[in-house]
């Protein structure tokens, strides 16, 4: 299955070229053969977080209808990354997920906020799973900062996802920690990973670098440091081969845990 990766260059606050370039991307994206399309992390306004009153998808109306809209007329699924969406007078960071007909399959806001970035003084924390399928592909989404939280992502593993989808605003300083944990929850979780950074224009920090990984761990693709349009052959077959050779979910001891962890 053919995945374009969209490591955008993210214009600070400029969403309607944000939403132009990330149309670009998405045409070429399908044009070369992708028949899955994934956007980083907050794509449609950057971290303009002290502008999220002006600049915020109210309802997510203008995502839902533009993403809705590409997937269906270029029969195309598209995990839209992230947007900053207003609800209810409260800003969210939300992931939508449409299908090849245009039907959303997939709606999740981040739910652990980056407290370095401040998310927390101006997002709300989401409280739902993202699981969706798309065509006969199990799979889940999260966003940057949850990877940090190996039980979040395992319980999308549990719930029978194969391929775990990241979109990411994922800073330079800490780039190496984002290889180590993206692997890291490739390898414990038996499943694909697939995620994607944003790179910066001069002001920011963030050097792409978006990754898809494999059910061993294996590396199968690593981005640039410059925007890009990826386009990656990825053969999904294996999860549950993999899973058989060493079989981590047979020996779970769910009620251990249980006994152990505290919140």
């Amino acid at each position: 299955m053919k995945i374009g990766c969209i490591q955008l260059n993210v214009g600070f606050g400029k969403v309607d070229e944000n939403y132009e370039r990330a149309e670009k991307f998405i045409r070429e994206a399908a044009a070369g053969g992708a028949e899955i399309i994934v956007l980083p992390e907050m794509w449609n306004t950057g971290y303009a977080l002290e502008k999220l009153g002006e600049l915020s998808d109210v309802n997510g109306e203008r995502t839902k209808s533009f993403l809705s809209g590409l997937a269906k007329e270029l029969a195309v699924h598209i995990v839209g990354g992230s947007v900053s969406v207003k609800r209810d007078d409260k800003f969210y960071n939300t992931m939508y997920t449409y299908n090849r007909v245009g039907e959303l399959v997939g709606e999740y806001s981040k739910a652990h906020l980056f407290r370095l970035m401040d998310e927390h003084l101006y997002l709300e924390s989401g409280n739902e799973m993202n699981r969706f399928a798309l065509d006969e592909l199990e799979a889940g989404g999260v966003i940057c900062y949850d990877i940090r939280f190996p039980e979040w992502l395992r319980s999308h593993a549990l719930d029978g996802a194969k391929v775990l989808f990241v979109p990411a605003q994922w800073p330079t300083p800490r780039i190496d920690h984002w290889k180590i944990l993206l692997q890291a929850r490739a390898i414990e979780n038996q499943c694909f990973v697939i995620a994607v950074n944003r790179i910066a224009r001069k002001v920011e920090n963030f050097n792409g670098q978006s990754m898809i990984i494999g059910p061993w761990g294996e590396v199968l693709w690593t981005g640039a440091e410059d925007e890009e349009l990826a386009i990656i052959d990825v053969d999904f077959s294996n999860v549950d081969e993999v899973r058989g050779r060493i079989p981590v979910y047979e020996d779970r001891r769910p009620a251990l845990y249980e006994k152990v962890i505290k919140e």
